[in-house]
C-alpha cells in the first residue's frame, strides 16, 4: 500500500508515524511545501488529557516531546491595569515550540522509514498512483478546494483581526490582557513555550484594527505598535515577528472529510479557534483515529476504513468546534464584560466555552469560585450571604422580578401536560406543579395556558377563560403558597397557527381530524406545516377578540392569586408568529418591518399590563432567533423586541428561540440559548431568564455567576427530579435548603 500525505504538519507526520508502526510494509511519502526548519506561529499547547492520548499512540514520540515542555497550571487575567491581576489555578497545561514539535516528528518519522519531501508542491495529479491520499494541507487547503463539490466546505470568516507574535519575555502562565485605548479594545492571549520565549497573540475587532491604522502597517510596525500598547506588561521585552500578519479567523466545517481515496485531516477538515488551544490536538487526534480505523478494518478496504474514521471522529470534532465557537464569540464580544468586577470577569472568562463550569472550577480553583460567589451575593444586595464560612452558590441568592421577591433564582419552566379537559386543570396539575414548588424552586410557571378555546394547541391544553378555570387554578395556587416558599406564575398564550393539532403523545404533530378540529387563527393564512389546513388570517375583529381574551385571562389570573404573568410570544404561537417574518406575511400595518410586526404583540402587552396589578410583574417570553440567518428573526431583532416590551411594561424577558417554522433547527448544545439572554441583558439592562439545555444546579451557577442572566429556567430536569433545587442545596452544604417538614426524614445527607 502506498500513502501520500500532502502537508507536513503535525497531522500528516503523526499519522505517518503511527501507520508505519502498525503496518511496517506500508510506503508513506510526506510532501511539505516549506523547508524543514520553517514554521509559522510560535508555540503549541496541550492539556494533560491530550498528552495521555498521544502517549498511548506513540510513547517514543511523547518521551522526546515531554523533554521540551514548559509546564504551568495558572491563568492570569488583567483588565486595563497591571495592578489588577486575577489569578486562576489548577488547570494543568504544557507548551513547546511548534518548530521543536515538528523536528521531533520529522526525526521519528524518518526512523520508521517515512520519506519526507520538503519544498515540494504536489497536487492530486501528482499522487494518482497512491492508494490513499491524506490531505492535511492547512486551513487554505488546495486539495479541499479542488474536491469542494464532495467535501462541501463551509468557511465562516469571523469578526476579529489577530496577529500571532512571539515575545522574549519569560512568561509563567496563560496570560490574558484586555486593554482599551482611543481606538477600542485590544486583547492578548499569551503563554510560555520555551525559556525566554512565549506566544503573544493580539486580537481586536476589525473596526478597531482599522481605526488604529494597523491595516496600513507592516509586520515590524505592527509589532512596535503592540509593544507600546502593552509596554506595562512586557517590562521592556520585545515582540517578535514570524509571518505575524493580521488576519481573520475562519471556522472551517465540511459535510464530509472523504472523497474516494482522499481524506482530510487537521485544519483542512476543521478548525477550532486559538482561544481554546486545540488546533494541534485536533490534528494529532485525527491521526490517531485514522490509524485506528485501518487497524479495525485492515489495509484492503480503504473506503471502509475512511468511513470508519469519519464515523468515529465527526461528532467529537463537532463538540469541540462548538466549544471553540462559543469561546470565539465570547472574545468577539468581550467589551461588554469590561464593567464586571475583575473576579467575576475572570470567572466569566474561565467558563466561556461551557467546558469548565461552576462545579468543575470549584475543584480546580476553589478560591476563585468562592470569591466569585461572595461578590455575586454582595452585588445582588445580600451582603449577609457573603460573610459566612460557607459560600452561597448564586442560584440560592434571592432575586427580584419587578417587585416580586423570589427565594432563589431557579425557575420551573412551563411544560405542557396535555391533561386538561376543555381547558380545565385537575389533580394532575396540582400534583405536578405542587411537587415542583415543594421541591425548592423559587418560581414555578404553569404550562402554556390559553386564553380562548380556539387558542389551544390540542384538546388537552390548559385554559383560563371562565370562572370554572379560575377556581381550578386557584386550588393549585393556594397549595403552592401554603406548602412552599415558591412563587407561582401563569403563562398566558394563544396557539395561533399551531392550534387544533393532535395530542403530542401520539407522535409527530398532526392536524386534528375534521370532525374534531376547530378554526386556527394567525397573522397570515400560511399553514404551519405543508399539508396542514391554513389558519384564518386575522382581521381587526379577530385581533380585538384575542386581545380582550388576554385581558380577561389576566384578570382571572389575578383572581386566582397568581404572583406573576408571563406573556407567551415565543415558539411560533400567535404572538411569536406576528413577530417573525417567516410566519407573518401581512402587507398592512401589522406586517413588513419589525416595527410593524411588533405592533399587535405590543397592543396585547399594553392591554395585559393595564389589567394586571402594577405591583405584580409581567414577563414576556420571546423567540430570540429563528435559526434562519437574516431571513428570520435574528439576535439583533431580539434586542429590539426585548427593548420594546420593556418600554411597554415588561419586568423581565424569558429568552428562548426557534419554533416559528418547523424546518429551521436550532444548534442544540449545553446552555445553547444563554448567549441570547446574555446579549439582551447587556444591551437593554432588562432582567432576563435564561432557558435551553440548562441541565442542573451546576449550569445554573455557571450562568448566574458570570452574569449571563438573572434567573435560570429548567424544564426537563424538573420532570426527572421535582426536588432538584432542594437536593442541590443539601449538596452544597446549605443549612436551610427548603425541605418541607414532612420530608425532613428523607432529606439527603
Amino acid at each position: 500500500m502506498r500513502i501520500a500525505c500532502i502537508g507536513g504538519g503535525p497531522a500528516g507526520l503523526f499519522f505517518s508515524i503511527l501507520m508505519r508502526k502498525s503496518f511496517p510494509q506500508v510506503e508513506i511519502d510526506v510532501y511539505e511545501r516549506n523547508r524543514p526548519d520553517d514554521t509559522f506561529g510560535w508555540g503549541v499547547v496541550f492539556s494533560d488529557e491530550t498528552l495521555g492520548n498521544l502517549e498511548d499512540a506513540d510513547g517514543p514520540s511523547l518521551q522526546r516531546i515531554r523533554k521540551a515542555f514548559r509546564y504551568w497550571s495558572d491563568m492570569y487575567t488583567w483588565i486595563q491595569d497591571p495592578a489588577t491581576m486575577v489569578r486562576s489555578t489548577g488547570h494543568g497545561f504544557c507548551g513547546m515550540s511548534r518548530r521543536g514539535l515538528l523536528q521531533i516528528l520529522h526525526a521519528r518519522a524518518e526512523e520508521l522509514g517515512v520519506r519526507l519531501f520538503f519544498e515540494t508542491e504536489v497536487g492530486l495529479d501528482d499522487v494518482r498512483d497512491a492508494d490513499l491520499v491524506v490531505a492535511c494541507d492547512g486551513v487554505n487547503s488546495p486539495i479541499r478546494d479542488q474536491l469542494a463539490e464532495t467535501f462541501r466546505p463551509d468557511l465562516d470568516w469571523r469578526q476579529c483581526r489577530f496577529a500571532w507574535f512571539g515575545t522574549d519575555k519569560d512568561l509563567d502562565a496563560f496570560t490574558f490582557i484586555f486593554k482599551e485605548n482611543e481606538h477600542g479594545l485590544f486583547q492578548v492571549h499569551a503563554y510560555p513555550f520555551a525559556p525566554n520565549l512565549g506566544t503573544w497573540i493580539v486580537e481586536c475587532q476589525e473596526d478597531v484594527w482599522r481605526r488604529a491604522g494597523l491595516d496600513q502597517l507592516d509586520e515590524e510596525q505592527s509589532a512596535r505598535y503592540c509593544e507600546e500598547l502593552f509596554a506595562e506588561w512586557l517590562d521592556g521585552h520585545k515582540l517578535l515577528i514570524n509571518r505575524s500578519i493580521w488576519r481573520s479567523f475562519p471556522t472551517v466545517r465540511c459535510k464530509t472529510w472523504v472523497a474516494g481515496n482522499v481524506v482530510l485531516m487537521g485544519d483542512a477538515a476543521h478548525t477550532a479557534h486559538f482561544s481554546i488551544g486545540s488546533g494541534t490536538k485536533l490534528a494529532m487526534e485525527d491521526a490517531i483515529a485514522l490509524r485506528d480505523a485501518f487497524q479495525q478494518v485492515g489495509l484492503d478496504d480503504v473506503p471502509a476504513a475512511l468511513r470508519a474514521y469519519e464515523d468515529s471522529r465527526y461528532v467529537d470534532v463537532l463538540k469541540l468546534q462548538k466549544a471553540a465557537q462559543t469561546s470565539l464569540e465570547w472574545f468577539e464580544n468581550s467589551a461588554r464584560y469590561l464593567k464586571q468586577d475583575p473576579t467575576v470577569f475572570t470567572f466569566n472568562l474561565m467558563t466561556r466555552s461551557k467546558r469548565i463550569t461552576w462545579d468543575n472550577l470549584r475543584k480546580r480553583d476553589p478560591e476563585l469560585v468562592e470569591a466569585t460567589g461572595r461578590r455575586f451575593a454582595t452585588a445582588q444586595g445580600h451582603p449577609e450571604l457573603a460573610t459566612g464560612e460557607q459560600v452561597v452558590p448564586p442560584m440560592f441568592v434571592p432575586g427580584k422580578i419587578g417587585a416580586l421577591e423570589l427565594p432563589n433564582r431557579v425557575v420551573v419552566s412551563p411544560m405542557c401536560q396535555y391533561s386538561a379537559k376543555d381547558g380545565l386543570v385537575d389533580d394532575w396539575h396540582l400534583v405536578h406543579l405542587g411537587s415542583r414548588a415543594v421541591g425548592g424552586a423559587g418560581l414555578v410557571i404553569t404550562e402554556m395556558t390559553n386564553v380562548e378555546a380556539a387558542g389551544r394547541i390540542t384538546p388537552g391544553c390548559a385554559g383560563l377563560w371562565n370562572d370554572q378555570h379560575c377556581a381550578a387554578w386557584k386550588r393549585v395556587v393556594d397549595f403552592v403558597h401554603a406548602h412552599s416558599r415558591a412563587k407561582i406564575g401563569i403563562q398566558l398564550a394563544h396557539a395561533g397557527q399551531k392550534a387544533s393539532t393532535s395530542h403530542a403523545w401520539t407522535g409527530e404533530d398532526a392536524p386534528l381530524p375534521a370532525d374534531q378540529a376547530w378554526t386556527a387563527f394567525a397573522p397570515s393564512a400560511k399553514p404551519y406545516r405543508p399539508g396542514w389546513p391554513a389558519p384564518k388570517e386575522m382581521d381587526r375583529s379577530d385581533m380585538d377578540r384575542v386581545r380582550d381574551a388576554f385581558v380577561r385571562a389576566a384578570q382571572l389570573a389575578d383572581a386566582a392569586g397568581f404572583d406573576l404573568v408571563e406573556l407567551h410570544a415565543a415558539h411560533g404561537y400567535l404572538l411569536s408568529s406576528f413577530l417573525s417574518p417567516l410566519s407573518n406575511l401581512r402587507t398592512d400595518e401589522y406586517g413588513g418591518s419589525l416595527s410593524n410586526r411588533l405592533r399587535y404583540p405590543l397592543e396585547v402587552c399594553d392591554a395585559v399590563r393595564a389589567a394586571w396589578p402594577q405591583g405584580k410583574p409581567l414577563v414576556v417570553r420571546i423567540t430570540a432567533s429563528d435559526w434562519a440567518g437574516t431571513e428570520g428573526l435574528t439576535a439583533d431583532d431580539a434586542v429590539r423586541i426585548s427593548r420594546a416590551f420593556g418600554e411597554h411594561g415588561a419586568d423581565a424577558i424569558d429568552v428562548s428561540s426557534g419554533g416559528n417554522v418547523p424546518d429551521r433547527i436550532p444548534e442544540y448544545g449545553r446552555m445553547y440559548q444563554v448567549p441570547f439572554a446574555e446579549r439582551i441583558r447587556a444591551e437593554t439592562g432588562l432582567t432576563t431568564i435564561a432557558v435551553g439545555a440548562i441541565l442542573g444546579a451546576d449550569h445554573c451557577n455557571t450562568v448566574l455567576a458570570a452574569e449571563r442572566a438573572d434567573f435560570c429556567a429548567l424544564a426537563r430536569p424538573h420532570l426527572g427530579d421535582p426536588y432538584l433545587t432542594a437536593r442541590a442545596a443539601t449538596r452544597y452544604g446549605l443549612d436551610d435548603p427548603g425541605w418541607p417538614g414532612q420530608y425532613l426524614m428523607g432529606r439527603p445527607s
